[in-house]
């Protein structure tokens, strides 16, 4: 388990899939994801055995607490993970999903992928994090920009949503990039608000 500040990243359990079929049936989700159609409990199951057997994956899911001051239960509200890892240039694809439209807009992706981000670098070693968003997901874009990422290049019309083309966008945050912002982040929260 990985402890972030407002979720946890945990391993996805066989029990957890019945979510990801609600949330997967839901099309404006779908839309934001490379996922077209709704997926069945087989389909997730057999998805859930080849992450399992995978060297090159890890999926996570996201379990976040309902209220802002984190007392109660924890409630799974989506899953995030490397989605493609390659060793030999220690780079990875990163990948999220809140699925629970209630935790839309509240912090709580920009918390796991920060916490994901962190992993990736401090335990698996990686040197840059990749991810993919669609250019029309302004609110994904300004949560991947707070946690480091950068706009490398557009495909352009690389995506097919509701019956148009749009562009799809490469974003990435390097190691010592991560290390120079949670640096500077933590030089401002000892220096205390500022009286400008």
């Amino acid at each position: 388990m990985i402890i972030g500040k407002k979720t946890r990243l945990r391993p996805i359990e066989k029990d957890d899939l019945p979510r990801y079929v609600r949330w997967l049936g839901d099309p404006e989700l779908r839309s934001y994801l490379n996922t077209v159609l709704p997926l069945s409990q087989t389909q997730e199951e057999k998805w859930f055995e080849r992450n399992l057997q995978s060297g090159n994956e890890q999926a996570w899911a996201i379990d976040a607490q309902p209220n802002d001051m984190a007392m109660g239960p924890w409630q799974h509200v989506g899953s995030c993970g490397f989605n493609e890892i390659n060793w030999r240039t220690r780079a990875g694809e990163v990948g999220i999903m809140i699925g629970l439209r209630e935790y839309w807009g509240r912090g709580f992706g920009t918390d796991a992928l920060q916490t994901l981000v962190a992993w990736g670098f401090y335990s698996l070693n990686l040197n840059r994090v990749t991810l993919r968003v669609n250019a029309d997901n302004v609110r994904a874009i300004r949560s991947y920009e707070k946690v480091g990422f950068m706009l490398e290049g557009r495909l352009r019309q690389a995506t097919f949503a509701n019956g148009a083309y749009g562009d799809e966008l490469l974003m990435a945050v390097l190691r010592e990039d991560w290390a120079r912002a949670v640096s500077e982040a933590e030089a401002d929260a000892e220096a205390g608000p500022s009286t400008n």
